[in-house]
């Protein structure tokens, strides 16, 4: 009987020193407890992004010239906190704010590294995030680029915007450009 005893202590030990080199910072947890036990949404949105370079109050502030004399931004970089808006006028309704930065990344052509996230400040939105990370050539009439996450209401989110430039004030770089946003989310 003795020996059983310590046969099964010998177990429970191995066991646990078995199941404790495991990962000790992850762990499985239920779906339910995020809830993500709801079917998932698809909500599309319009909104007007309003990119202000010039003026008392701009928008974009370039952190990082290019590096060349080029003609395409080569790894310039210019931080954001642009108006998103419900029309293409600066002045209409106020939705919330992109901020992040876009950086010149291609050598032979405009093209930008695009990272920003779209906070909502008003309605069911208000505190919700979503978050683009993608490539924007300015001069494609269409750009699309991926919604790659979210926060609050779009938490867990995925999905893409459509881009399209409104209006392009050559002299001074301000520009109003149209975000057709799909995003999955539960």
């Amino acid at each position: 009987m003795a020996k059983l005893i310590f046969f099964l202590a010998v177990q429970i030990l191995v066991l646990a020193v078995v199941s404790s080199t495991g990962d000790i910072f992850a762990r499985t947890i239920d779906r339910k407890l995020l809830g993500l036990h709801s079917k998932e949404k698809l909500t599309h949105f319009k909104v007007y992004w309003h990119d202000i370079l010039s003026g008392p109050n701009p928008t974009s502030i370039m952190i990082q010239p290019p590096v060349t004399k080029s003609t395409t931004y080569f790894g310039g970089i210019t931080m954001i906190d642009n108006a998103l808006t419900a029309k293409v006028p600066t002045n209409s309704t106020l939705v919330g704010q992109a901020q992040g930065f876009y950086a010149g990344a291609a050598q032979k052509e405009l093209g930008f590294l695009m990272a920003m996230n779209f906070v909502f400040k008003t309605g069911k939105y208000n505190g919700s995030t979503i978050t683009i990370l993608g490539r924007n050539t300015p001069f494609s009439e269409v750009r699309e680029m991926p919604i790659v996450g979210g926060s609050g209401l779009f938490r867990f989110a995925r999905g893409y915007v459509e881009a399209r430039t409104k209006w392009f004030n050559l002299k001074n770089g301000d520009a109003t450009v149209e975000y057709s946003c799909y995003v999955l989310h539960y």
